[in-house]
Parts: structure tokens; sequence; C-alpha cells
């Protein structure tokens, strides 16, 4: 099982969306069947199989082991991730295009830049499963608390200034056989939890 996995398909991410499949792929964390689904769920066990094979079919949840209880197969089942993410892919008429109108002091553009992200690593994870490679990436997080407005303002000054500087350093055009990479750098209010 995946931590997280990228829902790029509209159909799946209906599927997922709907309260009780929701519920079920939390559930199915840890291996499960129908029958004892039904019992944490509080539906009866045909209702949950329906929901199942309706999350198998979309590639939420696969097969971990069949069980025979008498005349009864058991099917187990297990989510395919603990968490799921679902794409702008998934929504491709409406998905956001920070392309449109690019400013840097704009929270909207910067929520169309973190789609843009979710977009372009979901599909960079699909085709690395599908080619069964690790795809290279790196990534920092971290908070800073801003004395004053003045502050945050040379805080964005100099950090794009510094990378600037990388990029200049570090970008080759000309390198053959070298590879692109996108680089995104958000600063934002923190959102607290609780």
């Amino acid at each position: 099982m995946h931590e997280v996995a990228v829902i790029e398909n509209a159909e799946a991410a209906e599927a997922s969306l709907d309260p009780m499949r929701s519920r079920l792929l939390a559930e199915l964390v840890e291996p499960g069947s129908a029958t004892s689904l039904a019992a944490k769920v509080g539906l009866a066990r045909q209702k949950v199989n329906y929901h199942l094979r309706t999350l198998e079919k979309h590639g939420l949840v696969e097969l971990v082991e069949e069980r025979k209880k008498g005349n009864v197969t058991e099917r187990v089942m297990q989510a395919k991730a603990a968490s799921f993410v679902i794409s702008p892919l998934a929504l491709a008429a409406v998905q956001p295009d920070p392309a449109r109108a690019p400013d840097r002091l704009s929270a909207r553009w910067l929520l169309a830049l973190a789609a843009q992200l979710v977009r372009d690593v979901g599909a960079l994870i699909t085709g690395a499963a599908e080619a069964r490679k690790r795809v290279a990436t790196f990534a920092i997080d971290g908070e800073v608390r801003f004395a004053s407005a003045a502050d945050r303002a040379a805080f964005a000054e100099e950090l794009t200034q510094a990378v600037t500087s990388l990029v200049a350093k570090y970008h080759d055009e000309a390198a053959e056989g070298g590879r692109d990479h996108r680089l995104v750098v958000a600063v934002h209010p923190s959102v607290k939890e609780g």
C-alpha cells in the first residue's frame, strides 16, 4: 500500500467522494471483507459489497485474498493507499491554469500553481509506477515568523534573488541529455490545525 495515491480520473474521483465509499476507504487501510466492514459502518453486507466493487472498478481498492467459508468465497480488500489526492486532471475542463493570470503576490495564483504541482507530480507518480521506477523529487517545508510586513517583503526579495542566482548557476540550456525540472517556491500564512 502506498502512503498517498493520486486520483486522476473523474469517475474515480466521484466514487471516492461518496461519503460511504470514503469511509470504506478509510477503514480499508487495514484489509477487510464486506462482512467485517458491514458491522463497522452499519450497512448490510450486500450494500458494502456494492460499494467495494465500485471502488475496485476505479482502482481505489484491491483484492488481498479470497477465503472459502462453506459455499461462500469471502473477498478481503485493502485500499491502494492510506490517503488520496484528487488531481485537477479529474476536472480537466475547469482545472486551474497559472498561466492565465500570473501574479506572484496573488493567493489564487499560488493555488493554481499548487494545483499544477499536484497534477504534474501525480502524472509523474503514475508514470513511474507503470515503469516500476522512482521519481526524483525534492521538497522543503518550514515556517518563518515575520516581525512585520516590511520584513516579509524583504524576505521575499532576498529569496527571489537567491533562487534566481541558483537557477542561473545550474541551468544549462545546452546540456545534452539534460532534464528540465520545475521549481516552485511558495510562502503563505500558516493555517493552524485545531
